[in-house]
């Protein structure tokens, strides 16, 4: 074979193998700019197992803003695994339903959740890489506190002056849903605010069931959200709970609604006839059946203990008739024996 045609031969399969490089190449790029898809399913599996998840929910109605943000989460994804210590995960969700257990409104548009072993939080900056690596980063560890009857006071002091600056605190309940959903936001307020103010949540029903009861919020199912700043206290009345409408009413809003004092823990009587009042007002049928339930046994009693008096009393004189006959019996047996020895003299007369 001559030596042209095997350089030709030569040079045109370097040709094709440079071309399928360069394909390949640029199909990893492409691939490289687009999150892994999961269903609910896997997304559930991942931030049940893994440390940190960060998930992009994507509704298809805002299909153009999610590009944005997914474009910018490929190119922090490698740095932002080797800051959580090679322990992430980035993916997209496209119309779940699972975005309405983190995120209370605005769920329309991209929305940005990270779970730190299953604790969310919301990223709600905008589409830009060196923001977005920044505050994930930032959010890697949780904000929120939780308070008990025993520490609130003294982490608070709430009543004292609160020297240790202001306190955002949702008070919830076990059974509460959207307490529950709005774990994501009070999670995002917390950290963006971390070393400026403080965030925290009391369970009203166990562990802070004195400290609800203080401050007269009842046993219903709904969060209850105060702001103890400078001696004084202010209630969340907003219907609104994405993280923006909650940092405007910690930083700007409070003073909008009423300044009231905070009370003194309450006395164990005061604590005991609150609790009363509490489960009055949020269970009235059952507190009802229940001090109705002593009446109506009582009433039983009575009605049981009158019968048998009266059957005691109807008995008597019947006992009475029978001793009567019982005793004129033996006193006729004893005139007969009386009487018989004088009729016997008389005959013998």
């Amino acid at each position: 074979m001559p030596l042209a045609q095997i350089t030709l031969k030569v040079s045109r399969s370097m040709k094709l193998s440079l071309l399928l490089a360069l394909l390949g190449s640029f199909l990893s790029v492409i691939s490289g700019e687009e999150l892994e898809t999961v269903d609910e399913a896997e997304f559930l599996k991942l931030i049940k197992e893994e440390n940190y998840v960060v998930a992009l929910f994507c509704p298809s109605g805002s299909l153009e803003r999610c590009e944005e943000f997914e474009g910018e989460l490929t190119s922090i994804r490698e740095d932002m695994i080797d800051m959580m210590d090679g322990d992430a995960w980035v993916v997209k969700l496209l119309d779940s339903p699972f975005v309405q257990e983190f995120a209370v409104g605005k769920t329309e548009q991209p929305v940005i959740v990270m779970f730190r072993n299953g604790l969310p939080v919301i990223y709600d900056g905008p589409a830009n890489e060196e923001i977005m690596l920044d505050t994930l980063v930032r959010y890697k560890e949780p904000g929120v506190q939780e308070l008990t009857d025993h520490t609130f006071e003294h982490l608070t002091q709430a009543a004292t002056g609160a020297t240790t600056g202001d306190w955002l605190v949702m008070f919830v309940t076990s059974s509460c849903h959207l307490c529950n959903r709005l774990t994501a936001a009070m999670e995002t307020v917390a950290c963006q605010h971390r070393g400026r103010s403080n965030v925290a949540r009391v369970n009203k029903e166990t562990y802070g069931e004195k400290t609800g009861r203080r401050f007269g919020l009842g046993l219903e199912d709904k969060p209850d959200i105060i702001l103890f700043r400078g001696g004084k206290m202010y209630r969340y009345t907003a219907d609104k709970y994405d993280p923006e409408s909650l940092t405007s009413f910690l930083t700007v809003s409070y003073s909008d609604q009423p300044a009231e004092d905070i009370p003194l823990p309450k006395s164990a009587l005061s604590d005991l006839v609150q609790l009363c009042v509490d489960y009055l007002t949020a269970y009235p049928l059952l507190v009802g059946t229940c001090l109705l339930l002593p009446v109506l046994l009582l009433v039983a009693f009575l009605f049981i203990m009158g019968s048998q008096m009266r059957n005691i009393s109807q008995g008597r004189p019947r006992r009475r008739r029978k001793r009567n006959r019982r005793k004129r019996r033996r006193v006729g047996r004893t005139n007969e024996n009386i009487l018989h020895p004088v009729l016997f003299l008389h005959f013998c007369q």
